[in-house]
């Protein structure tokens, strides 16, 4: 009689089950990821030539990882053998399973050359898009009959947390294929239409039946958390979550109208008296970013239009020259409503104004026929930070000193993913997309406030928080809500 070594949950044999090229399982804590990740890469170690890869940032994360693989393949697979040195699982048939890290970006290039059916991230948002995508051109066949693909699993929070966002959680509901089509041109000159799919499976600590029934005071822990980690761990929430910079950021559409208790607004018209300025980063293949912002009579600031050269894929710029940029700027003021005709201010990282190797940024930027210039903003990136702070923060009516337009989409979309540096503890990773978070700092240091007493917003009709009711028993767990 066999005897059965471990047995998936619901939602982790949904996981294991979808034909995408790429999957993503997870969202809180507790749903069971590291277990359904190891066994997934067993699926075909039947195969001699099968070769599977599971990767954490750091190889010390991976500690833990593989304490758990001793757990499930020695018992399932007595015959195999784990190579400490190598960090690789060796099983009969000859396939082999590896354990690997990727701490910094350029540690890429140690997997040139390696070929891998199986690729799997585990907390992929502790993963930038460059190391994650590097990986693609990995996941090769090792042989004839192997199934090529990449699994992942993550809670929310980390420097990746912007584009897995993006890529899996925005992009289409839970459990919803997303298809992405790309060209390639043979050598023949002939284009070749291809997709590639990709999901996102939610799992809580609520679909870990067998966690719940082993410590059921776990629960009791991650609803104790403070509250961004809570939403994050126990409700699979993308919109806070652990080390976020800008946790008092809010989009609440229920007030686009009357704004309060929200950052982002419907566009109005702007009255002739308030200022504008134009703030400025520059980009060549990472993105650039142009921002407008006008002032009330109050100091209050409203970022009422965006220009951001991105080419979708996340963090890569569309390597515009500056010239074409100018051209593209002084092509909006020209034509929008709220800008035509205006006194613009423009405020520009000074690195533009940098000379040492030929003309500057700036300089090409000033030439006929744009014209469009620029002073240098106030670079000081911590002062810069708190301004953020003081101007996101809530009065006692709700009303904030700084509104963004719903149509700065790139604005809407990066701010609230920031997190901070691991090692500058006080400012932000600068290696996240924060190009419209700089452009706007100088703008908002060209215009600074004192610090401001937070009121804390209310809840809003869909915070997770108000769903725990329904998802625990009340006779067995109560909490309450401080």
């Amino acid at each position: 009689m066999s005897k059965v070594i471990w047995t998936p949950q619901p939602k982790q044999l949904m996981f294991q089950q979808r034909p995408e090229y790429e999957a993503l399982y997870g969202g809180a804590a507790g749903g069971g990821k590291s277990d359904a990740l190891l066994t997934e890469a067993l699926r075909q170690v039947h195969i001699p030539h099968y070769r599977g890869i599971i990767l954490r940032k750091t190889y010390p994360q991976l500690s833990e990882l593989i304490d758990r693989s001793r757990d499930i393949y020695k018992p399932a697979f007595p015959k195999a053998r784990y190579y400490a040195t190598e960090h690789f699982w060796r099983f009969p048939s000859g396939a082999k399973i590896y354990f690997g890290s990727m701490q910094h970006t350029k540690d890429r290039v140690n997997y040139q050359g390696k070929r891998y059916d199986f690729v799997a991230f585990d907390e992929l948002t502790h993963f930038t898009w460059e190391e994650y995508s590097y990986m693609f051109s990995r996941n090769r066949p090792s042989g004839a009959g192997t199934r090529v693909y990449i699994r992942a699993t993550t809670n929310p929070g980390g420097v990746g947390h912007g584009w897995v966002k993006d890529r899996f959680i925005t992009a289409a509901p839970p459990m919803t294929p997303i298809t992405e089509t790309v060209n390639v041109i043979d050598p023949n000159g002939n284009k070749i239409k291809m997709e590639r799919k990709r999901i996102f499976v939610p799992s809580t600590v609520f679909d870990n039946s067998e966690l719940i029934k082993n410590n059921p005071d776990y629960l009791a822990n991650l609803a104790m958390l403070p509250e961004a980690e809570r939403n994050a761990l126990l409700y699979g929430s993308w919109d806070s979550f652990d080390g976020q910079v800008f946790r008092e950021w809010r989009n609440d559409p229920e007030h686009y109208n009357d704004q309060r208790w929200t950052h982002v607004i419907n566009p109005f018209k702007v009255p002739k008296e308030w200022q504008i300025y134009r703030g400025f980063d520059f980009g060549y293949a990472k993105p650039f970013s142009v921002g407008w912002y006008a002032v009330d009579y109050d100091g209050r600031i409203f970022r009422i239009k965006e220009f951001y050269g991105c080419t979708g894929t996340p963090n890569e710029g569309v390597k515009m020259n500056p010239c074409e940029i100018a051209a593209e700027i002084k092509c909006i003021e020209n034509e929008d409503e709220n800008l035509k005709g205006r006194n613009i201010i423009g405020i520009a990282d000074p690195s533009i104004f940098d000379e040492s190797r030929g003309e500057s940024v700036a300089i090409m930027m000033e030439r006929p026929p744009n014209f469009v210039c620029w002073t240098a903003g106030d670079n000081t990136r911590i002062a810069g930070k708190m301004q953020y702070h003081y101007r996101l923060t809530f009065d006692d009516d709700g009303i904030p000193m700084f509104y963004v337009f719903k149509i700065c989409k790139h604005f809407i979309r990066t701010i609230p993913s920031l997190v901070y540096d691991q090692k500058n503890v006080e400012d932000i990773d600068t290696t996240q997309e924060d190009h419209a978070y700089d452009e706007c700092r100088y703008v908002l240091m060209e215009n600074p406030i004192s610090p401001r007493k937070n009121t804390l917003a209310p809840d809003i009709q869909n915070d997770p928080l108000n769903l725990f009711v329904d998802k625990i028993k009340p006779d067995k767990y109560t909490f309450y809500r401080m």
